[in-house]
């Protein structure tokens, strides 16, 4: 495929986000329509939506990578990601809509108090500029190899231009705009996903049920692992994967500020339930591309990466028929930008709401700053993705849930203290707990195998974290008094 034409068809789906954002916003609009759309979105646009925000271009390639090693035991962890939602939309999403909150990190300073409100923002914004760095290092790295790198544009430029084009549409409407266009973004995802699935099938000569048959009869088919001893024990991914929603999703900006945009709380629930259904059905079909991937790979005697990250790309750019390439790079842009551009404009609200305190300032001034917040972390994102270059050497999905355990646990410590107790804390030790809380549990997990009879942690470490942080609240918390 010609780098010229992948260009030319990324700049075209740009403008078309571009045309969404004219379309959706509106000059000198105020900064409520930035951060929460007025609270006038519909329920269904934010939950098909969400879909692109919540797999990201991580899921794109590392789903399908990991069927040679794990066939389809990710379902496991996607069945503890339906209970998260379960808790999410039963516990946080009430309390949320009734304090009215805007940054969802207000609540922690009316539970707990002032230090913990600004711990809890602060772990958020380090969490969610890793994640969404991450995510964006994927794409550009995609981009690099396809499009820019044959055209001489080094890797710092591609990720400048991704940056770029993220903020330009981003901007002015906010999460008015984002509503809108990662819908967009998910259906052109969605499609992109079936047409990989198609046009593979097709060069296997395999229908439908054929495929299914193939699948089921073949080494990826297994779902359930039922050794406790194993690292994808099942108990311990439904654990795992409930914890990780609850965590990457009811306790982040990003993804909550959606829902809140929603109309009222039934809406916001119904939101919720219907994403979850069509989250587990877009799991399983990636899982399924990931099987087919290996079997054409398998019957045409191609040799594949070592690394499963690289495999969806390398037959994507060099082995298949083109539309599924051009589908390939259509969909990963997509879904990329669909997550990366809320993260945006969530990080530029808790900052603002948390630590610039917009509430106190005239909306001419909000405005201003909101402007060159939004900016700067745009230029923060491009140096963490210039530094993810230099030192990652993981899977990028098994980097990422890394990253959740160590800077989401002292959130989820901090919200199970607040919602599971009636304690008072002393306020001012909480940010050296939240410090602490990480540390020991990476002291812990590094030596697991010696002090735990050769037990290692994986994505567990989450919990191993928001607990230590939920000790140390407690050790410096008495009970209420009347």
């Amino acid at each position: 495929m010609s780098p010229l034409l992948i260009l030319g068809i990324i700049v075209a789906y740009f403008c078309l986000l571009l045309a969404v954002s004219f379309i959706t916003s509106k000059k000198g609009e105020s900064t409520t329509a930035f951060f929460l759309a007025n609270r006038e979105s519909p329920w269904y646009v934010v939950a098909f939506g969400m879909i692109g925000t919540t797999l990201s271009g991580i899921t794109f390639v590392s789903i399908p990578g990991m069927v040679e090693k794990s066939g389809f035991t990710y379902l496991q962890m996607v069945l503890g990601y339906a209970l998260g939602y379960l808790v999410i939309g039963l516990v946080l999403l009430p309390l949320y809509y009734r304090l009215q909150l805007v940054s969802i990190y207000t609540y922690l300073e009316q539970r707990l108090g002032f230090w913990s409100y600004k711990t809890g923002s602060a772990f958020f914004l380090l969490s969610r500029t890793m994640s969404a760095a991450l995510r964006l290092y994927l794409v550009a790295g995609v981009l690099q190899l396809a499009v820019f790198g044959p055209l001489g544009v080094p890797f710092a430029g591609t990720v400048g231009i991704t940056i770029a084009f993220i903020w330009v549409y981003t901007f002015r409407g906010g999460m008015k705009t984002i509503i809108w266009t990662d819908t967009l973004q998910t259906l052109a995802m969605l499609l992109c996903l079936g047409i990989c699935i198609w046009v593979v099938s097709e060069e296997l000569n395999l229908s439908f049920t054929g495929m299914a048959r193939a699948i089921v009869q073949s080494k990826y088919a297994q779902v359930w692992v039922w050794d406790a001893k194993a690292p994808n024990f099942l108990l311990k991914q439904l654990v795992a994967g409930a914890f990780i929603t609850i965590a990457m999703t009811g306790l982040d900006q990003d993804m909550m500020q959606k829902n809140l945009s929603c109309r009222n709380l039934p809406e916001a629930q119904k939101n919720m339930f219907w994403f979850t259904v069509i989250l587990l059905v877009v799991n399983l079909l990636f899982l399924i591309l990931g099987a087919l991937l290996y079997f054409y790979a398998t019957q045409k005697g191609i040799l594949l990466p070592s690394k499963g990250d690289d495999v969806f790309p390398e037959l994507a750019l060099r082995h298949f028929p083109a539309v599924a390439g051009l589908a390939f790079i259509l969909g990963i842009t997509a879904i990329t930008y669909a997550s990366a551009d809320s993260a945006l404009t969530s990080l530029t609200t808790a900052f603002c709401v948390d630590f610039l305190h917009f509430q106190h300032r005239p909306e001419a001034q909000r405005i201003r700053y909101k402007n060159w917040v939004h900016l700067g972390f745009s230029g923060l994102l491009m140096v963490v993705i210039l530094l993810f270059r230099l030192y990652n050497d993981e899977s990028i999905i098994a980097t990422l849930f890394t990253l959740v355990g160590y800077t989401y646990g002292p959130l989820l410590g901090m919200y199970s203290f607040g919602l599971l107790t009636k304690r008072t804390v002393q306020d001012r030790f909480v940010p050296v707990i939240g410090v602490l809380s990480p540390v020991l549990t990476y002291v812990i997990s590094a030596n697991s195998q010696e002090w735990f009879w050769g037990y290692q942690f994986g994505f567990e470490v989450l919990l191993l974290n928001g607990l230590l942080m939920f000790l140390g609240l407690w050790l410096v918390s008495a009970r209420k008094t009347a």
